[in-house]
């Protein structure tokens, strides 16, 4: 029925409804809320600082980007750094600059293998320097990609993105603790001692580890080291994964086949790198207790960094054959403490030298 039926009446219209705006003294609104603002963010910015965050910044997608922008422009003769986790942490890059005479491109993301990263300097043309690849056993040989994703992000990264990058690097996380995936407001909830309902099992995520500078030179957070309940709850969080397969490996079987996979992607990358001119090595960092008892049980070194060297013909450097190397400090089993990571360093720059012919260079 429409307004020019016969039969419509001006009652059987929709009703009109009118909301009356209250009047708000907006200048007096504005003295309340502001005050308020800078009180709860003084308070939150407090609470981490007192709980020993200091500022940092932040091992953001846009860090990373950053730095393999560096490969494209005139530094493609750089040394860089592939891995997860542990090359992050352990590779202390003023320390190399200190070795080595040049800051290498800190390139490796934790959680992640560096099998696509390599994969895509093998790609890029302008890159004739010299790489250092980390194998972790457990995130190597599964092909486990928690961040992945920075690849992506750096091919299709926009310019509003680069801007706010530079912006938060320039004047947010120099000079705010609060300012970490670790401390936001919905993540401090998630972990909360919620009432757990029966069958649902809970996973505790990964927590703060480290520190970052602007060029993502990263250092184990003081915390993890000096703060025992905390370091022990670090290593629980590792120790989830220890007696849980990964989906689709839990068989000795199935790990052969998928390690294997990612040891022929190594292969392909290394010959197209090699072919090139470029110097690749790679690196086993150390682990130790029950971390390192959980990746010889699943990933032998006879079957994952032996078959690793023979295919691809790279030479290697394993903690389990230098001295020098071992009896270092890792307190939650997977990274090395500050002091000594500055140590390892040191040591793996030596022996890259001597045995690799690695010689210093300058920086530009």
């Amino acid at each position: 029925m429409n307004e020019s039926s016969p039969s419509f009446r001006p009652s059987d219209a929709a009703p009109t409804y009118q909301r009356q705006i209250p009047t708000v003294k907006l200048g007096r609104a504005w003295m309340i809320a502001v005050p308020l603002f800078l009180l709860a963010f003084l308070a939150w910015e407090l609470k981490w600082r007192a709980w020993g965050a200091p500022p940092t910044y932040r091992n953001s997608d846009g860090s990373w980007a950053m730095q393999r922008r560096r490969v494209d422009a005139v530094e493609g003769d750089r040394t860089v750094l592939l891995g997860a986790s542990r090359v992050l942490f352990d590779i202390q890059l003023h320390v190399w600059e200190r070795t080595m005479g040049e800051r290498p491109v800190q390139l490796a993301v934790e959680g992640t293998t560096p099998l696509a990263m390599l994969e895509d300097l093998a790609d890029e043309e302008r890159f004739h320097g010299r790489l250092l690849v980390g194998v972790a056993p457990d995130i190597f040989f599964t092909g486990f990609g928690y961040r992945e994703n920075v690849l992506s992000y750096y091919k299709k990264e926009t310019l509003a993105q680069r801007a706010g990058q530079w912006l938060s690097m320039k004047l947010i996380e120099p000079f705010f603790a609060f300012y970490d995936d670790d401390f936001t407001l919905m993540t401090v909830l998630r972990r909360q001692p919620w009432i757990r309902r029966q069958g649902v099992e809970t996973f505790i995520d990964v927590r703060k580890l480290s520190l970052q500078g602007a060029d993502r030179d990263t250092t184990m957070w003081s915390k993890v080291e000096t703060d025992a309940a905390y370091r022990d709850l670090c290593r629980e969080v590792w120790a989830q994964s220890f007696d849980t397969p990964v989906p689709g490996m839990e068989t000795p079987a199935d790990r052969a086949r998928v390690g294997n996979a990612q040891i022929d992607r190594a292969a392909a990358a290394t010959a197209k790198l090699r072919r090139r001119g470029v110097t690749v090595i790679f690196v086993r960092p150390p682990a130790v207790d029950r971390y390192l008892e959980c990746e010889n049980r699943d990933f032998p070194r006879r079957k994952t960094w032996d078959a690793l060297l023979a295919k691809t013909g790279v030479p290697g450097i394993h903690f389990e054959d230098y001295p020098e190397l071992q009896g270092l400090n890792l307190p939650e089993w997977s990274h090395l403490s500050r002091a000594d990571a500055e140590k390892f360093t040191e040591r793996l720059c030596r022996i890259l030298q001597r045995e690799q012919g690695w010689a210093a260079r300058t920086s530009p």
